[in-house]
């Protein structure tokens, strides 16, 4: 198993990756997918520890063997195909030199001959003896016919050299495998050949690759680089393709619910706004404002009764003495009017209540008024009304 355990990678001020924790387990096939530019090779260095990152580290289960495709096509020009291949196996193919120089010696001590053995023991434990061959079966498996198989790496072309350099990360069953672009330059039988390799591998693997077909042929899981994040995808490419639209669909219809129900709540509180704004003319400045009125409204002027020419504007004077407390008073003022003291006056002989219009004509007479006092009705001297009511003097 290999893990990023908070990984992040900043190139200048931007950050590539940010505390990126992943785990990818025995059994595996991943294919790291991503836009261009979000960092897939650049990962894949991190994992395999030609990069070192910002912060945070990668993990190796203890003693598995991490292999990766090389993409320097010029590396190895100075070594044969067969030693190239091997060479994957970093260990084994130092115990092959090692072992070889030993014995080239012509002095061989009793130490060489320990050391030697030592050698052998280990070489053995690695199917060091089955080297050679597993090379060359790989090399074979690529198309690489076995006569190239001793030429120098310098000697291949262009096409030859991927084929050999992916043999190399192939071999030895490695426990971690990092595959970048491993399908670049390769025929179609080659590609094949590959697919039914990494189905049949029970290791980790992990591959970058712009190929979706291949990328369904051999993945098992999907991991997706977006924004600096790493978020795995149980399938192949195709799932994940669909399960991805899935999710950017429900996204799409959640912000437009959320859209209709801000649109909803706006319109509501316009139409609460528009009422209140409404209901503050009728009742007031002071509501208006939102204000609690501290003590009773004054009563606001009725509206006159309409005569045959105009309407009434009037003022009611208190003459009582008893001021806004008379009967007279406290009717007048629930019937809307502002009632005014206007000083004591004794007299209180009728009954009568006479409406006039503006200028002085009598409109009706209402004799039967429970008022104790008369009301005398006259063209106002005030600009401001039409008429005065004067309570507690006799209608003349």
């Amino acid at each position: 198993m290999i893990s990023a355990n908070n990984v992040t990678l900043r190139v200048g001020k931007k950050a590539l990756f940010e505390e990126v924790n992943i785990k990818f387990t025995e059994g595996n096939c991943y294919g790291l997918i991503g836009a261009n530019g979000a960092g897939k090779s650049t990962f894949l260095k991190i994992l395999s520890g030609q990069l070192e990152p910002t912060n945070g580290e990668v993990a190796i289960t203890p003693g598995e063997r991490l292999s990766f495709l090389q993409q320097d096509h010029f590396k190895y020009d100075e070594y044969p195909v067969l030693d190239t291949v091997i060479m994957g196996n970093a260990r084994l193919y130092e115990i092959m030199k090692e072992k070889e120089a030993i014995y080239a010696k012509e002095d061989f001590t009793d130490e060489d001959g320990i050391k030697a053995s030592e050698l052998e023991g280990e070489f053995a434990t690695m199917n060091g003896w089955e080297a050679e061959s597993d090379a060359a079966s790989l090399l074979n498996g690529l198309g690489i016919e076995t006569d190239l198989h001793y030429k120098m790496m310098k000697d291949m072309t262009g096409p030859q050299k991927v084929k050999v350099l992916l043999a190399q990360a192939l071999f030895g069953n490695p426990d971690i495998l990092l595959l970048d672009e491993p399908t670049n330059h390769l025929d179609l039988d080659a590609i094949a050949w590959l697919e039914e390799f990494l189905i049949n591998f029970e290791n980790t693997v992990i591959v970058v690759s712009h190929d979706r077909y291949f990328l369904n042929k051999v993945c098992t899981q999907i991991a997706d680089i977006d924004y600096g994040k790493i978020q795995l995808y149980a399938g192949n490419y195709d799932f994940w393709y669909e399960s991805s639209q899935l999710l950017i669909r429900q996204m799409k219809e959640a912000n437009k619910k959320k859209e209709e129900k801000n649109k909803e709540k706006a319109d509501a509180e316009k139409k609460a706004k528009a009422k209140k704004s409404k209901s503050g003319e009728e009742l007031g400045p002071a509501e208006k404002d939102g204000q609690q009125l501290t003590e009773p409204p004054k009563a606001v002027k009725p509206p006159a009764k309409e005569s045959s020419r105009n309407t009434v504007s009037v003022k009611v004077v208190d003459c009582s003495g008893k001021g806004a407390g008379s009967d007279a008073a406290a009717r007048l003022a629930a019937m809307g009017f502002e009632v005014i003291d206007g000083g004591s006056d004794p007299e209180r002989d009728q009954t009568t209540v006479v409406s006039t219009t503006s200028n002085g004509r009598v409109v009706s007479r209402l004799s039967a008024v429970p008022f104790p006092y008369t009301l005398r009705i006259l063209r106002a001297d005030d600009a401001s009304y039409d008429a005065v009511i004067f309570i507690g003097k006799d209608y003349q």
